[in-house]
């Protein structure tokens, strides 16, 4: 029985699609699955034809539906075909002349190539070439190439590339596993490390003894689980059609898959990887494999930073275990709710300000002359990540990580000032989330761990303190935490060794470089705020992250740079760009605006309603299903995504934001920690978004803009 399958690409243009046309692939697909292969190449309302001047006799057209083809990989052995594009007809008879379908006889998967636009580039090149020991890859051998997939078509087309800019003239056309493969040597890799990284993880266990048959498609196809989807039944299209921004959700990459449903860890295990790398689709699917093997009275902790993630989660695991008796084993909440949960306490956490005025108050008692700034930091970054409970170990300890000089005859006084602020606190029913988390971190020491398995999405973003939490939470021993998280995407200005609290994932850490969400343009440009600053990992905080390898499986329009005169102008600029993208057929929920400030999101609300365009604010108590543009600041982006995102109010006075900044006469390691954290977070702002990236400003940029060079 013929089935058609679904190419990566054709997923990334789903949203941009009319409700006919997606209309039309679903009746296309039932063809498929109702009619036999010769009642298919006969059926007139399919039209399934082969093409005049094609580069490849398997690259044939459907008809979608009047003014729209599909164009499909119809090869000679098996019954599966494959959905690449879909486009107006003559864009896609355009199109599909142009390609070339192959199988690469290492990784064994289907390729797609645009080999006119390579055939008609090379030779222009290959005149203007360098010295052969001076081209891009002239220290890569031609049978280290082969060893990697690179095949003699490929191989010739790389070897008159003689820098980094003219590879990413020619990445969007070459297929798809070489393309991976020349950007990771291009980007330092060694020919192991890229095997390792990128050819062995494509195999996935698919492996065969015999030689690769470059004819045998039918196998090929099934062995394209990163690019090609096999759907099942009409539900999961239905699914699949009706939800096009997370339709790239069904390609669980092999190396994902290796990770999410290993059989088990022998203890604690960890993933990293950039924005869109699918660290929390990972996690979903991890959580999704252990609840398969939980006895009776085990539950699992799905724990995050953030409500607004909270509700994502929730949303993910819907969609991911139907069974709601299974669902109903795991507990999402944020790490702090948990800590609340088991202390049980009615003492009311601090609010906003109140913590400023509190540490003031508790140094006017003990006569100290310091800032409450100070206290703040130090009761933080020192008292409650080194978990110090005497006066001894606080006059013992190292000040790790504290750029503020004190006089060891200074202790004492900073310690009488702490414990007049938790005194008082506790007098008056009051407490702080990071001393609650503390508290029942304690508890749980003494009552037993609550939990069989912990999985934790956004790590990076944790206290020490709720590090120990989640680490008496659960007993040591096989699968017990699963880590996911970024240090690029660090916007709080914590920082942890895992060691340090009893979290050990030595050889149990994987990390992810290939960008599922935004483009490669968008991305680019993005990683551009962050390059050459270290960034501490999780597991081990002698050793620093990079952005190396890091790259995006999708391409096309880079990010567009608004600067405007006055804040009323960049709020007309907005309303324009917003409606221009509604005016295409997005939906408006798929729309983000993103700003450092609650007043300026406020101000955008107001601006959009008032053009008659929906908006609303984005609140982790907001209405479900509310098809407007979500408004929120850049922390309450956090983990979040969208087909296009905004972000205003990028200028010099906004971002960093000096309120956020300790002097750096207090305190310069924590200046620049603060300094860090808010380029965090304006890379966190724009990789929320898929296919648009918009980022406006009024009077001067960010110096984050300028110093990146992205004004330009």
């Amino acid at each position: 029985m013929p089935h058609l399958a679904f190419d990566i690409g054709f997923c990334a243009q789903l949203g941009k699609l009319q409700g006919s046309v997606r209309e039309g692939v679903f009746a296309a697909w039932e063809k498929f699955e109702r009619l036999t292969l010769d009642q298919l190449f006969k059926d007139p309302g399919l039209k399934l034809e082969a093409l005049k001047q094609a580069k490849d006799p398997h690259i044939r057209t459907i008809r979608i539906d009047q003014g729209t083809r599909g164009v499909v990989l119809a090869p000679d052995s098996g019954d599966t075909f494959v959905l690449l594009r879909v486009m107006p007809h003559d864009k896609a008879i355009a199109w599909a002349v142009k390609q070339k379908a192959s199988i690469n006889t290492v990784t064994q998967a289907v390729e797609i190539r645009d080999i006119a636009t390579l055939e008609e580039m090379t030779p222009a090149y290959e005149r203007i070439a360098s010295a052969p020991d001076r081209r891009l890859f002239s220290k890569i051998s031609d049978g280290d190439m082969a060893a990697l997939g690179v095949d003699d078509t490929t191989l010739r087309q790389a070897r008159a590339l003689t820098n980094l800019e003219q590879l990413e003239v020619f990445a969007p056309y070459f297929p798809q596993d070489q393309r991976e493969v020349l950007e990771y040597l291009a980007a330092g890799f060694t020919v192991e490390e890229v095997w390792r990284d990128v050819v062995a993880v494509s195999l996935a266990g698919a492996a065969s003894a015999e030689p690769v048959d470059p004819t045998d498609y039918a196998t090929a196809i099934h062995r394209t689980r990163t690019r090609i989807a096999v759907v099942a039944d009409s539900e999961e299209l239905r699914d699949i059609l009706d939800k096009p921004f997370a339709a790239w959700r069904v390609f669980l990459h092999p190396s994902q898959h290796k990770v999410a449903y290993r059989a088990s860890f022998s203890g604690p295990s960890q993933v990293t990887g950039g924005p869109g790398t699918g660290k929390t689709v990972v996690a979903l699917h991890r959580v999704r494999h252990l609840l398969r093997y939980l006895r009776d009275g085990e539950r699992v902790l799905l724990t995050t930073y953030t409500n607004a993630l909270v509700a994502a989660l929730r949303t993910g695991l819907a969609a991911l275990v139907e069974d709601e008796t299974l669902r109903d084993r795991v507990d999402i909440m944020t790490v702090d709710a948990f800590a609340g949960r088991v202390v049980s306490t009615s003492r009311r956490p601090l609010r906003g300000g109140e913590e400023e005025s509190r540490w003031e108050q508790a140094a006017q008692v003990t006569a100290f002359g310091g800032t409450a700034q100070f206290l703040a930091q130090e009761y933080k970054h020192v008292v409650l990540a080194q978990d110090l409970r005497t006066l001894e170990a606080y006059e013992a300890c190292e000040r790790r990580g504290r750029g503020s000089a004190l006089a060891a005859s200074k202790r004492p006084l900073v310690w009488r000032t702490i414990q007049e602020f938790t005194e008082r606190l506790g007098a008056d029913g009051l407490r702080t989330y990071l001393g609650t988390c503390a508290e029942a971190a304690d508890l749980l020491e003494q009552e037993g761990p609550r939990y069989r398995h912990v999985v934790v999405d956004e790590a990076q973003d944790l206290h020490p303190a709720q590090w120990r939490l989640l680490r008496a939470a659960v007993p040591p021993r096989p699968d017990d935490l699963f880590i996911a998280g970024d240090p690029h995407q660090r916007i709080y200005d914590s920082k942890v060794s895992l060691k340090a609290v009893g979290i050990n994932v030595a050889g149990r850490a994987t990390k992810m470089r290939k960008n599922y969400r935004s483009t490669h343009e968008i991305l680019s440009w993005s990683t551009a705020l962050l390059v050459g600053r270290p960034f501490e990992e999780l597991a081990d905080d002698s050793r620093n992250e990079t952005l190396l390898g890091y790259r995006s499986a999708l391409h096309g329009d880079g990010p567009d740079l608004r600067g405007a005169a006055t804040e009323d102008a960049e709020l007309t600029a907005l309303v324009d760009r917003v409606r221009g993208w509604l005016d295409s057929g997005i939906a408006p929920a798929e729309i983000g605006i993103s700003a450092r400030f609650n007043k300026v999101c406020d101000k955008a609300v107001t601006r959009l309603r008032a053009a008659g365009l929906p908006a609303v604010r984005l609140r982790p108590d907001a209405p479900e299903g509310t098809d407007a543009v979500r408004i929120g600041t850049m922390h309450a982006f956090k983990g979040l995504e969208f087909r296009c995102v905004a972000v205003i109010g990028v200028h010099d006075a906004a971002l960093p934001n000096p309120s956020a900044l300790t002097p750096p006469e207090v305190d310069r390691l924590q200046h620049e920690a603060d300094l860090m954290a808010e380029r965090c977070l304006l890379f966190v702002a724009c990789t929320r978004g898929r296919d648009s990236l918009y980022v406006s400003w009024h009077g001067h940029p960010s110096a984050f803009l300028s110093e990146a060079g992205t004004t330009a």
